[in-house]
């Protein structure tokens, strides 16, 4: 039942080239990055990323992407990485764009062992139709575009399916979470994390206050431990590092 492994680096120790990762966070907030870090350092290659964004600047995962560790990316913001449009329209890089709540439904159903569910998000455009650029060749043409998804009408309104997404491993951020696994997420990083976690077969979580079971109240519990299977306990250095994407005033 004790979930707790000693580093980031025995946490990741088996996430191998070519695995599927889905990672939790939201631009910067909740994001796992003392994992990916772990993961960079271990030298993963050729990885499979299903996430919101593809991290900012030099934080999360852009520190792998900079590296040239990604192969594909299924997520829904591009933003401002200027990195990420780089290595795409120069062929360098898979990515399938997808709405944002298809990709957080497409992740829970996962969790949920639900194979697929049709949406109206997508109808009449190239989401259902195919011809989205998948990878370009890296002179302007298209090498690999999406295919047409099946659509299907209910009472007169047609929906689009989309297929669940279940992946190798996840890597999650939490506020707090105990031995067990329980997690509580703070704010805007509970809009992800629990959904990457539900998706992974193997779901590993950084807690940047890990307390003894019981601690947690059962009512304030966002993601029950039975989706997690290893935890790994933040420094108190490690948790207030806390990246701003972009600062305003007012």
């Amino acid at each position: 039942m004790d979930k707790v492994v000693p580093t980031a680096a025995d946490a990741v120790a088996d996430v191998g080239d070519g695995v599927s990762l889905a990672v939790g966070g939201f631009g910067l907030s909740g994001v796992p990055a003392v994992l990916i870090d772990a993961v960079h350092r271990r030298g993963s290659t050729g990885l499979r990323i299903v996430s919101n964004n593809c991290g900012a600047m030099d934080s999360g995962l852009a520190v792998l992407l900079s590296a040239g560790r990604i192969a594909r990316v299924t997520g829904s913001y591009i933003g401002a990485n200027k990195e990420f449009a780089r290595q795409y329209l120069a062929g360098e890089l898979e990515v399938e764009l997808i709405p944002q709540g298809t990709l957080a439904e497409r992740l829970r159903a996962g969790g949920c062992g639900i194979p697929a569910f049709y949406t109206p998000a997508g109808v009449g455009t190239q989401i259902a139709d195919g011809g989205l650029p998948w990878r370009y060749d890296g002179e302007g043409g298209v090498a690999l575009a999406s295919p047409a998804k099946e659509v299907r009408e209910f009472d007169g309104v047609p929906y689009v399916l989309e297929r669940a997404i279940r992946t190798d491993f996840a890597l999650v951020r939490a506020a707090r979470g105990d031995r067990h696994g329980n997690l509580v997420f703070r704010k805007s990083a509970r809009n992800f994390n629990p959904l990457a976690a539900m998706a992974g077969r193997v779901t590993i979580a950084e807690v940047e206050e890990l307390v003894e079971p019981g601690e947690l109240d059962p009512d304030a519990v966002h993601l029950p431990g039975v989706f997690v299977q290893r935890v790994v306990a933040l420094t108190p250095e490690q948790a207030g590092e806390k990246r701003i994407e972009r600062r305003t005033t007012r």
